[in-house]
């Protein structure tokens, strides 16, 4: 039987470490890693920027960038990493059509966490002010959602080490 190349999806709020614990994850795995906000157009990162949240439309042309990364991760079988808040079933739902092998690790943050690690980030495009939205939009991993959910205030290599034991139990 061949192995189901796996595209591993670190989600969660803003804060919660998707890309530290991605990277981390990428590199134990040795899958390629991408950081999906890469992938946000010029105008995304200009809205968020100015306090804005997106909305599903402004959305749609990065899931679908993200969405073509992950399928050709998965027909090429070479898998990845790559950290994407994911907030949304629907939106995890785009990303599991994308491609065979797909599976979230949840990064679960309390708010007040999350505020803090936004305001003491210097450079990045998401003000701390909306980390609310974040948590408006955000829905858990469902029962019919291959992934694992963890305490995002661990330390990182802890959970790298509980992911990776978990992605490996899959495959």
């Amino acid at each position: 039987m061949t192995r189901v190349p796996t595209v591993v999806v670190v989600m969660g709020v803003s804060g919660s470490g998707k890309s530290t614990v991605g990277l981390l994850l990428a590199r134990r795995l040795a899958l390629p890693f991408l950081d999906a906000d890469d992938l946000h157009p010029a105008a995304n990162r200009a809205k968020m920027a100015a306090g804005r949240p997106l909305d599903d439309e402004d959305r749609r042309p990065w899931l679908m960038s993200l969405a073509d990364w992950i399928r050709e991760a998965t027909d090429s079988g070479r898998g990845g990493v790559v950290a994407c808040s994911a907030l949304k079933h629907v939106y995890r739902d785009l990303l599991r059509r994308a491609g065979t092998g797909v599976w979230f690790l949840h990064l679960a943050l309390d708010r007040a966490t999350a505020d803090r690690r936004v305001a003491g980030r210097v450079g990045h495009f998401m003000p701390a002010r909306l980390v609310d939205s974040q948590y408006a939009a955000l829905e858990p991993l469902r029962p019919d959602e291959p992934g694992l959910t963890v305490d995002a205030a661990t330390d990182p290599q802890a959970i790298v080490d509980e992911a990776a034991n978990a992605v490996r139990a899959t495959g």
